[in-house]
């Protein structure tokens, strides 16, 4: 059943891990809350067409020599492949071809890690042509030290022909086949995958699969060297999930050019444990695609920017298009990157952040987080229109280049009613003095725009964070990756090495400190860093370190909140370091925002919704934030306002699966089943993607005509995913409940019996996720367990106190509704109904409707109920208000 979960989430990973109601749930990486997940590894394989020609290279590095005995199984063997490809090969005159393949046999033959699996017996060698594919048995470790090994080889040596490579690593099923020669040839969807993989890259790229980098991230020693690439669509509709494998100068550190021309996903599955808990209903992505790992602790480090102006609990007005545009406001949008070296765009975004944490600190400015500017584009041509929807009089526009030590900024502030220049300015610095131009420009634009500043917020605008050109690079290269759209362990673990690095360079950085412990508190949150005592350790001394180097910085008080927020789940502490904070960064939206949720938690429903109406007045076109101020109408069962915020989204994303359907989720609870089912039938939801799969599920089972979601679910649990942890064991729950409604008894029982073996699985390392526990619960109502099934809801009820977190408090009361009325116990059925009407929640079922009475006429779960007395008092109640 999928749980609730809000929190920090990018923008592009929204759809992927931001429907939690909040990050701070309270069990394994927040609560079990996420509700979409994005698989691992594709699915869709077909046979790699070898490419081999060449007797040539059959006497470089040949396929095995003894003839292959035809058999009639092909059995399937897991594979862990590296493809080598000459680039530019084809260009080459035959007598070079050769020489380049006889040098590239010898260089290959000699690599260590050859030799050991030829001498075990456990290496398969074959040709493609400009080529060769080379089979290891043992680690997946195996073929990238393979790579690396060549990778040195190639760049130490000196050899008589340029050779250039490119190489890709995957992990998968191959089958040895006999070719026309009757010598053992290799196919099967293992090559198919692993040539793709290969094709994706250029000239010195080592390139891995999404498989091979979650074994490898397992390993600390792997983990600086993982890059994550993003996920593409190639041939046959295949999606991949790459990542660029580089370090100490070898391999590639470029975006390979195949990237640039396709569409690519950066909101893909993080690097995690394939073993690790995948939590509840929309992952985190996750997973947790949208907004970016971003806002920086100062407006910009942040997942999302939060202002820090005074919020009393009344519920201001939200804001309209009617609303006067304040003259004294600013968009600050991308920065165009010049440099001629392209990695340099860690530089550009860097500084365009600093400006605008510069400029967020000014209290007299209206200053539009980066979450509602990071997708346009650096210099659009619709700037009114943009100004609009932003709701700011001003944007502004900026390019960077950098060539060694040599840095131009060239910013120009653009008043959006008439397209007109009010300022523009070049810099030409040095790197020891970038701080300057940071400076200057957000001081020009407080001038231009006649802004007050106070003593304090001109001290911090000025401030010079560190003396170290090299520990600012080192930020700077941090803060990129903290930017990026897509919750994954790739950006955790890039920012956090970045950040080390930088208050290693300089113990004084104390921005870097606060950052180092946010990026900590959020990864041990959402687990896209391993969530240790030590991880935990580290972010409170980070935190602390910062404090003490700079009691007034924002970033540090903020980053002490997430420390108390995220990993002790100290919510009482957290929300006073955030209203610490808000004087110190007067215009970042995530700070309200955070404040939302943690009232939200604490029950405090006015007061979330007068922070969710501060954040949106900063970062108006933050779709996670609008989302989550619609899940809180639906939590109060104000549908017609919950409405309208989805509306919002759905103008800003089109199409949207998963505002779809919450919407389908609205109609259900109204009662309107037909309206359900108009929105849910054009979704195709797959079982990465939960939440609306079993929304679809329960709309089947609402109707009473569960035929096609049976047929769905049978269809995709046929070749379940281990990705998706125990998921996989919910919607066998889901199946069985199906079955039981369309009065298939004896396939339930067997669906829910295979649904407790997995689910109890996942309990041992999960013994907190109440989502999980509740799953069981059920579980063991369908299996006739009593006894069991009221023993788990005791433990759910233990997990998440209702005293202590109004939002996911109820939800084992809503279990526990249910396994009393269909185990004989009506009263303590009714008694849970009448609780649960009268308070706000978030549901694990389906789309995470509070119940109503519309949904307990419907519901077949309550069939029991039906002649009691005063269960048919609560149907026919209105629904609460």
């Amino acid at each position: 059943m999928t749980s609730s979960g809000e929190g920090p989430q990018p923008a592009a990973s929204r759809r992927a891990d931001s429907r939690l109601h909040d990050l701070s749930a309270g069990c394994p990486a927040d609560c079990a809350t996420s509700r979409v997940r994005s698989a691992a590894e594709p699915h869709e394989y077909c046979y790699l067409h070898n490419r081999v020609n060449s007797v040539i290279f059959a006497t470089a590095v040949n396929a095995q020599d003894r003839p292959a005995e035809p058999t009639p199984d092909l059995p399937l063997e897991i594979a862990h492949l590296l493809l080598i490809d000459v680039t530019g090969y084809s260009k080459l005159v035959v007598d070079d071809q050769i020489e380049l393949l006889q040098e590239l046999n010898q260089i290959v033959r000699s690599t260590e890690c050859f030799r050991t699996a030829e001498k075990t017996g456990k290496l398969i060698r074959v040709p493609t042509g400009d080529g060769m594919a080379l089979l290891f048995f043992h680690s997946p470790e195996e073929p990238v030290r393979c790579a690396l090994e060549i990778s040195e080889m190639l760049r130490s040596r000196d050899c008589g022909t340029q050779i250039q490579l490119r190489m890709g690593v995957h992990s998968g099923p191959v089958n040895r086949v006999p070719d026309v020669n009757d010598k053992t040839n290799i196919a099967g969807s293992g090559m198919n995958v692993a040539q793709r993989v290969l094709d994706c890259g250029d000239a010195g790229h080592i390139l891995l699969s999404a498989h091979v980098a979650e074994d490898l991230a397992q390993y600390r020693h792997w983990q600086p060297y993982l890059h994550d690439l993003g996920e593409c669509e190639v041939k046959h509709g295949l999606r991949l999930h790459l990542f660029n494998l580089y370090k100490d100068n070898l391999g590639n550190p470029h975006l390979p050019d195949k990237l640039k021309r396709r569409r690519w996903k950066q909101d893909s599955v993080p690097v995690r444990a394939v073993s690790q808990p995948r939590f509840p209903k929309f992952l985190l992505s996750v997973a947790l695609a949208g907004s970016a790992l971003a806002l920086v602790i100062s407006s910009l480090i942040f997942f999302h920017k939060t202002s820090s102006r005074a919020v009393t609990s009344t519920v201001p007005p939200a804001p309209t298009n009617s609303v006067t545009i304040p003259e004294k406001s600013v968009a600050v949008l991308p920065f165009e990157n010049l440099s001629e070296d392209k990695t340099n765009a860690y530089f550009a975004e860097g500084i365009q952040a600093e400006i605008l944490t510069r400029l967020s600190k000014i209290a007299d400015l209206k200053v539009i987080s980066r979450t509602s500017t990071e997708n346009y584009k650096s210099a659009p041509e619709n700037l009114p229109e943009i100004a609009r929807q932003l709701g700011v009089a001003y944007i502004l526009e900026g390019r960077v280049q950098k060539s060694g030590d040599a840095v131009r900024v060239t910013v120009q502030l653009i008043k959006a009613a008439n397209d007109s220049h009010l300022w523009a300015d070049t810099f030409d610095r040095k790197l020891t003095d970038i701080f300057s131009v940071e400076s200057e420009v957000a001081k020009a634009i407080a001038d231009q725009l006649r802004a007050k500043l106070t003593g304090q917020e001109e001290q911090l605008i000025a401030a010079k964070s560190t003396d170290s050109p090299e520990a600012y690079d080192a930020y700077l290269r941090g803060l990129a990756f903290s930017l990026k759209a897509g919750t994954s362990a790739a950006n955790s673990l890039g920012a956090q090495k970045h950040f080390r690095e930088a208050v290693r360079l300089d113990p004084n950085f104390a921005l870097a400190w606060a950052l180092l412990s946010y990026t900590d508190a959020v990864g041990y949150l959402l687990t896209t860093l391993q969530p240790t005592i030590a991880l935990r350790e580290e972010a409170r001394q980070a935190a602390e370190t910062a404090l003490t180097l700079q009691p007034n910085l924002g970033e540090a008080v903020l980053a002490k909140g997430y420390y108390h927020y995220s990993c002790l789940k100290d919510y009482d502490t957290a929300v006073g370091y955030f209203e610490q904070a808000q004087p110190l960064l007067p215009n970042s939206s995530q700070i309200s925002e955070s404040l939302a949720y943690v009232t939200r938690r604490q029950g405090q429903w006015d007061r979330s919704e007068a922070y969710f109406n501060e954040a949106e007045r900063l970062d108006p076109r933050n779709v996670n934030l609008l989302f989550q101020h619609a899940l809180s109408y639906i939590n109060l069962r104000r549908f017609p306002e919950a409405l309208r915020k989805l509306d919002q989204v759905l103008n800003i994303t089109p199409d949207d699966v998963d505002t779809l359907t919450t919407k389908a989720g609205i109609a259900q609870a109204g009662g309107d089943l037909p309206e359900a089912a108009a929105e849910l039938a054009p979704l195709h939801p797959t079982a990465d993607n939960a939440y609306a799969l079993e929304t679809q599920a329960y709309q089947g089972i609402l109707e009473r005509r569960p035929a096609p979601v049976i047929r769905r679910l049978k269809e995709i649990l046929a070749k379940p995913d281990p990705a998706l942890g125990y998921i996989n064991g919910e919607l066998r729950v889901w199946l069985g409940w199906a079955q039981e409604v369309a009065g298939d008894h004896a396939a339930a029982q067997v669906s829910w019996r295979q649904a407790r073996s997995e689910l109890e699985s996942f309990f041992k390392e999960q013994p907190e996720n109440y989502v999980l526990i509740g799953d069981l619960a059920l579980t063991s109502m369908g299996l006739g367990d009593k006894a069991a099934a009221f023993a788990l809801i005791e433990k759910a009820m233990a997990a998440v106190p209702i005293e202590k977190d109004a939002l996911d408090g109820p939800i084992p009361l809503d279990i526990l509704a249910r396994v009393a009325a269909k185990m004989g116990e009506p009263d303590r059925a009714v008694d849970a109904l009448q609780k649960l009407l009268s308070i706000p929640y978030a549901s694990t079922f389906a789309a995470n409707v509070p119940l109503t009475p519309a949904l307990l006429r419907l519901d077949p779960m309550f069939d029991p109920l039906r002649n009691d007395p005063r269960f048919r008092k609560l149907v026919g109640s209105p629904t609460p208000k």
